[in-house]
């Protein structure tokens, strides 16, 4: 099995080459388009990303994030997340780094087998990094209405961190 792990990426590259090479297609001048087409577009994408982490950095220094989760807490609880885990409501749909990060402390603070520990780590699977991904994707078509695409989405996050409060409850009491 690892013999064929190794050679996983030279066979697609062959693939690649000789189906490039089937359709006669410049298989080089491909590559440097696609390079160009990416460039390009991590220059539309770039300043969407920027701000965003700025903010979040900015939130976290500011003590806003702390007192927005402290006014979050009672409400968290009444829906069965911990008060540790508030932040992480805040956090993952900004970024995905920002929310590991925060996760990775509170395994830290409260042990990985903890109620909280496991509950942080089921949130972090149960949600999306949506801002992030609607920066990135709406940015590079150029839309610049999201319409219900961000309510809906910051629904659905809400949604998997009360399933994933629920589920560790569940499973793990």
């Amino acid at each position: 099995m690892n013999t064929l792990t190794a050679l996983t990426v030279p066979i697609v590259l062959l693939l690649v080459g000789g189906f490039g090479l089937y359709k006669k297609t410049d298989i080089y001048d491909a590559l440097v388009t696609g390079a160009g087409d990416g460039l390009r577009l991590l220059t539309r994408i770039l300043p969407s990303v920027v701000a965003l982490f700025v903010a979040i950095y900015m939130l976290r220094a500011s003590g806003a994030l702390d007192f927005i989760c402290s006014l979050l807490a009672p409400a968290a609880g009444l829906l069965g997340i911990p008060r540790e885990c508030t932040p992480l409501i805040l956090l993952r749909p900004l970024s995905g780094s920002a929310g590991l990060a925060f996760g990775s402390e509170i395994m830290k603070n409260c042990g990985v087998d903890s109620y909280v520990g496991r509950t942080a780590a089921v949130m972090l699977g149960a949600s999306e990094t949506t801002f992030y991904t609607i920066a990135v994707y709406f940015g590079a078509t150029g839309i610049k209405h999201t319409r219900h695409a961000v309510p809906a989405a910051l629904c659905a996050d809400l949604s998997g961190f009360i399933a994933a409060a629920l589920a560790v409850r569940l499973f793990f009491g």
